[in-house]
Protein backbone atom coordinates (compact mmCIF):
# COMPACT_ATOMS: atom_id res chain seq x y z
CA UNK A 1 0.00 0.00 0.00
CA UNK A 2 1.33 3.43 -0.97
CA UNK A 3 0.02 6.46 0.88
CA UNK A 4 0.25 9.80 -0.89
CA UNK A 5 -0.14 13.14 0.86
CA UNK A 6 -0.42 16.33 -1.16
CA UNK A 7 0.34 19.85 0.01
CA UNK A 8 0.94 23.26 -1.47
CA UNK A 9 -2.47 24.15 -2.82
CA UNK A 10 -4.04 27.52 -2.24
CA UNK A 11 -5.47 30.62 -3.82
CA UNK A 12 -3.57 32.67 -6.36
CA UNK A 13 -4.33 35.31 -8.95
CA UNK A 14 -4.09 34.68 -12.66
CA UNK A 15 -0.51 34.65 -13.82
CA UNK A 16 0.73 33.52 -10.43
CA UNK A 17 2.57 30.38 -9.41
CA UNK A 18 2.16 27.52 -6.98
CA UNK A 19 4.18 24.40 -6.25
CA UNK A 20 2.39 21.25 -5.22
CA UNK A 21 4.14 18.50 -3.32
CA UNK A 22 3.19 14.86 -2.86
CA UNK A 23 4.97 12.86 -0.19
CA UNK A 24 4.85 9.07 -0.30
CA UNK A 25 4.68 7.56 3.16
CA UNK A 26 6.14 4.25 2.14
CA UNK A 27 8.86 3.12 -0.22
CA UNK A 28 7.45 3.16 -3.72
CA UNK A 29 9.59 0.37 -5.19
CA UNK A 30 6.63 -1.16 -7.04
CA UNK A 31 5.49 2.11 -8.62
CA UNK A 32 6.28 2.70 -12.29
CA UNK A 33 4.67 6.10 -12.79
CA UNK A 34 3.69 9.05 -10.64
CA UNK A 35 1.46 11.84 -11.76
CA UNK A 36 -0.95 14.65 -11.13
CA UNK A 37 -4.60 14.68 -12.03
CA UNK A 38 -7.18 17.38 -11.41
CA UNK A 39 -10.92 17.61 -11.16
CA UNK A 40 -13.02 20.74 -11.38
CA UNK A 41 -16.61 20.80 -10.11
CA UNK A 42 -18.94 19.12 -12.56
CA UNK A 43 -16.09 17.84 -14.71
CA UNK A 44 -14.32 14.53 -15.06
CA UNK A 45 -10.94 13.91 -13.54
CA UNK A 46 -8.20 14.64 -16.05
CA UNK A 47 -4.51 13.96 -16.20
CA UNK A 48 -2.17 16.92 -15.93
CA UNK A 49 1.34 15.48 -15.93
CA UNK A 50 3.15 12.24 -15.23
CA UNK A 51 6.70 11.04 -14.74
CA UNK A 52 8.34 7.63 -14.66
CA UNK A 53 9.68 6.33 -11.35
CA UNK A 54 13.23 7.05 -12.46
CA UNK A 55 12.35 10.69 -12.92
CA UNK A 56 13.48 10.71 -16.54
CA UNK A 57 10.46 10.72 -18.85
CA UNK A 58 7.63 13.20 -18.49
CA UNK A 59 4.33 13.80 -20.24
CA UNK A 60 1.97 16.73 -20.02
CA UNK A 61 -1.55 17.56 -20.99
CA UNK A 62 -1.64 20.05 -23.87
CA UNK A 63 -3.43 22.54 -21.66
CA UNK A 64 -0.46 22.86 -19.28
CA UNK A 65 2.55 22.37 -21.55
CA UNK A 66 5.08 25.13 -21.11
CA UNK A 67 3.49 26.26 -17.86
CA UNK A 68 3.68 23.25 -15.52
CA UNK A 69 6.70 21.16 -14.63
CA UNK A 70 6.58 17.78 -12.93
CA UNK A 71 9.61 16.51 -11.04
CA UNK A 72 10.55 13.73 -8.67
CA UNK A 73 12.97 13.58 -5.76
CA UNK A 74 13.45 9.89 -5.08
CA UNK A 75 15.70 10.56 -2.11
CA UNK A 76 12.76 12.25 -0.41
CA UNK A 77 10.04 10.10 -1.97
CA UNK A 78 8.39 13.33 -3.05
CA UNK A 79 6.70 14.35 -6.27
CA UNK A 80 6.33 18.00 -7.27
CA UNK A 81 4.26 20.04 -9.68
CA UNK A 82 5.50 23.54 -10.36
CA UNK A 83 2.64 25.57 -11.81
CA UNK A 84 3.40 28.89 -13.46
CA UNK A 85 1.28 31.37 -15.42
CA UNK A 86 -1.84 30.01 -13.78
CA UNK A 87 -5.16 30.54 -15.51
CA UNK A 88 -8.72 30.60 -14.26
CA UNK A 89 -9.30 27.23 -15.89
CA UNK A 90 -6.57 25.66 -13.75
CA UNK A 91 -8.89 25.91 -10.76
CA UNK A 92 -9.53 22.38 -9.51
CA UNK A 93 -8.77 19.81 -6.87
CA UNK A 94 -5.37 18.36 -7.67
CA UNK A 95 -4.62 14.73 -6.90
CA UNK A 96 -1.34 12.90 -6.71
CA UNK A 97 -1.39 9.48 -8.31
CA UNK A 98 0.78 6.37 -8.45
CA UNK A 99 0.62 3.53 -10.96
CA UNK A 100 2.21 0.09 -10.60
CA UNK A 101 1.95 -1.33 -14.10
CA UNK A 102 2.76 -0.24 -17.62
CA UNK A 103 0.01 2.07 -18.82
CA UNK A 104 -0.24 3.82 -22.14
CA UNK A 105 -1.97 7.17 -22.43
CA UNK A 106 -1.99 7.44 -18.64
CA UNK A 107 -3.24 11.01 -18.57
CA UNK A 108 -6.44 9.89 -20.30
CA UNK A 109 -6.91 6.89 -18.02
CA UNK A 110 -7.49 7.86 -14.39
CA UNK A 111 -9.08 4.43 -13.89
CA UNK A 112 -5.61 2.91 -14.31
CA UNK A 113 -4.30 4.67 -11.20
CA UNK A 114 -3.60 2.33 -8.28
CA UNK A 115 -3.12 4.89 -5.51
CA UNK A 116 -4.56 8.35 -4.97
CA UNK A 117 -3.80 11.14 -2.56
CA UNK A 118 -6.57 13.01 -0.79
CA UNK A 119 -6.25 16.06 -3.02
CA UNK A 120 -5.27 19.68 -2.58
CA UNK A 121 -7.36 22.60 -3.81
CA UNK A 122 -5.99 25.12 -6.27
CA UNK A 123 -8.07 28.23 -6.86
CA UNK A 124 -7.12 30.82 -9.45
CA UNK A 125 -8.94 34.13 -9.45
CA UNK A 126 -8.77 37.27 -11.55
Amino acid sequence: QVQLVESGGGSVQTGGSLRLSCAASTYTYNVRYLGWFRQAPGKEREGVAAIDAGGVSTIYADSVKGRFTISLDNAKNTLYLQMNSLKLEDTAMYYCAAVKGFVSALLRRPAAVDYWGQGTQVTVSS
